[in-house]
């Protein structure tokens, strides 16, 4: 996959096995670099190998080093080009203007977005958006922050007419975990993909014939590992005030935005007619202009 190989290096690389780790960091110490080398110096560079250089690429999906060199030229190309190295990276501090703070959480979430676009895959958001159609039931599960991500896109799709609920509660999620069947969907958001909340209620909705979707940012977890559909994201993990699971918060929200504009799509009279009725429901609620 040629976009976003930047983003997943970064989100990927603490779960890597060590010799891989080494690549992954010098290329991300200098991509612009790492862009020239040839696999022989990318290799010495890193304490490794060559072989070791080209399993890193095919982990990353490429065939061999010649098509990550190329990917990554491409990517820089875009950042210079939008200008997205304003503040990237940047830890804040807490003497900081508050000015230089905000500018670093514009460029850094920007980024995150930008890289979540890169690698979403749509054809797995077609499948996703397909089975919550069909489905009779649709149940989102997430603990803390995803949690609170997972009820969005559940008062959004039931403003279309989807049965949707989530659930934050681990005791809930499996208890409506249990009555799902064949047909039904079960998503679970974890920004690592290792809570074990979500683990447990995606497992049981699993062991009841359920479509599993995960929603994380790193494909080789344990949530990635048990769902059919994975829709990955774009995460940072910054030092300082903003944990991982905070910072991929937009790419979480981008991700199931555009599972819910596809499910929208798939089912655009009823969703209009449906989202126009529930306007007008709450509008008296609403204060008029002065």
């Amino acid at each position: 996959m040629a976009a976003g190989t930047l983003g997943r290096i970064r989100t990927e690389l603490p779960g890597l096995p060590e010799a891989l780790r080494r690549v992954g960091e010098r290329i991300l110490e200098d991509p612009e670099r790492a862009a020239r080398l040839t696999i022989i110096a990318l290799a010495e560079l890193s304490g490794s190998s060559p072989a070791t250089v080209t399993r890193f690429c095919r982990m990353f999906g490429f065939a061999g080093y010649t098509e990550l060199r190329v990917a990554l030229a491409t990517e820089i190309g875009r950042a210079a080009q939008a200008n997205w190295g304003a503040g990237m990276g940047r830890e804040i501090g807490p003497a900081d203007p508050l000015d230089a703070a905000i500018e670093t959480m514009a460029a850094t979430d920007a980024r995150l977005i930008h890289e979540t676009a890169a690698q979403l895959d749509t054809e797995v958001v077609g499948k996703v958006a397909d089975a919550i159609v069909a489905a009779n039931r649709v149940l989102l599960f997430g603990v803390s922050i995803s949690g609170a991500v997972a009820a969005m896109l559940e008062a959004r799709l039931r403003r279309i007419r989807i049965s949707c609920w989530s659930h934050s509660d681990a005791h809930e999620a499996l208890a409506d975990a249990a009555l799902l069947e064949a047909g039904d969907v079960a998503i679970g958001i974890s920004h690592r993909g290792r809570t074990r909340e979500v683990l447990e209620a995606l497992a049981e909705a699993g062991g009841h014939g359920a479509t599993l979707v995960a929603v994380t940012s790193f494909a080789r977890s344990p949530l990635a590992e048990l769902a059919d559909l994975v829709l990955t994201t774009a995460g940072r993990q910054m030092e300082t005030f903003r944990a991982g699971g905070l910072s991929a918060v937009h790419s979480q929200l981008f991700v199931l935005d555009a599972v819910y504009l596809a499910v929208a799509q798939r089912t655009y009279e009823r969703a209009k007619n449906s989202y126009e009725l529930t306007i007008n429901a709450v509008e008296s609620h609403r204060v008029e202009r002065g």
